[in-house]
């Protein structure tokens, strides 16, 4: 089981902040940091002292960074044309020496596309379709050849498909709970299929579409990785849990209940049964990135019990 720190920052966090947390993630023996990708915060927050963009976070953070992996969960496709967000990619997998990772949704969060002038449109799910092909598309394109596309949506003439990646090919994850199309998606396009805050019983049942969409596209079920996205609150007693989950503004109970909360016995025992329905690698939802001893007591409590 794989162990991977995913962060908020629209809530609340300057780059030197994330900086901070990735260092500890690689120094704690995690596997990778990723990011959302939100320009507003939700829930009732300031977000000061404002947004910062994913991708020019991971840029920095490749450079600063040597072993853990890098990613978005989920980069918006409503933010960028797929042509541009390809080259942004593979120019950030460059910097890394090809530690990058790519999960690409369809946009939802319109509250924000208002408040920076960034288009909402209509058919979301139709163009991001077009969009992992495009992406996919241009990576894969042979060198000195072109690539072109003519969707509904975008239109790509006689592109160079340049520049190329560090690695022969970038994962992509694909995610949601969607019950049709999200899964033939990612059998067409993914490498890992996420999903994001659900139940034991929702994951086994969303995982059982992805790997028959998968089998049905001929890909066979297990070429694809299978992952959940979870809220995790450890304490070493129940006054530390209900610290760190005040410092969240969550309830001990609803966290144990919709995500991994409590002593590193029960955050373990939970991890085993999202382990026994075929969920591969968790992303840990870290919402107070000043608690570093939280990140600590993981690796040591909860991380050493699973490797």
């Amino acid at each position: 089981m794989d162990l991977r720190i995913f962060t908020e920052p629209q809530q609340g966090a300057t780059y030197d902040t994330l900086l901070t947390v990735a260092k500890a993630t690689e120094d704690l023996g995690f596997d990778a940091f990723f990011r959302s990708d939100h320009y507003l915060p939700m829930g009732g927050v300031d977000g000061l002292p404002g947004p910062t963009d994913a991708w020019i976070t991971l840029a920095g953070l490749a450079r600063e960074t040597k072993r853990i992996r890098l990613g978005t969960l989920m980069t918006a496709g409503t933010f960028r044309l797929p042509g541009v967000l390809a080259i942004q990619v593979a120019q950030v997998d460059q910097m890394s020496g090809g530690r990058v990772e790519l999960g690409l949704g369809a946009g939802w969060f319109e509250e924000e596309h208002r408040a920076y002038g960034i288009p909402f449109p209509k058919e979301k799910f139709a163009r991001l379709e077009e969009q992992l092909a495009i992406v996919t598309g241009l990576w894969a394109t042979e060198l000195g050849k072109t690539f072109d596309f003519h969707g509904t949506y975008y239109h790509l003439t006689d592109s160079p498909a340049l520049p190329k990646p560090a690695q022969k090919r970038i994962p992509v994850l694909v995610g949601g709970h969607g019950a049709t199309r999200t899964p033939r998606l990612a059998a067409e396009f993914a490498d890992e299929f996420n999903i994001p805050f659900a139940s034991i019983e929702d994951s086994e049942r969303q995982f059982g579409r992805v790997r028959a969409a998968a089998e049905e596209a001929g890909r066979g079920a297990d070429a694809l990785t299978y992952s959940n996205a979870l809220v995790v609150c450890v304490g070493r007693d129940d006054r530390e849990v209900a610290r760190r989950a005040a410092a969240i503004g969550r309830e001990v109970e609803e966290l144990k209940a919709n995500g991994l909360a409590g002593s590193p016995a029960e955050v373990v025992d939970k991890i085993g049964r999202y382990a026994a329905i075929g969920s591969q690698r968790i992303y840990l939802q870290i919402l107070d990135l000043d608690d570093l001893d939280h990140l600590e007591l993981i690796s040591a409590e909860v991380q050493s019990q699973l490797s």
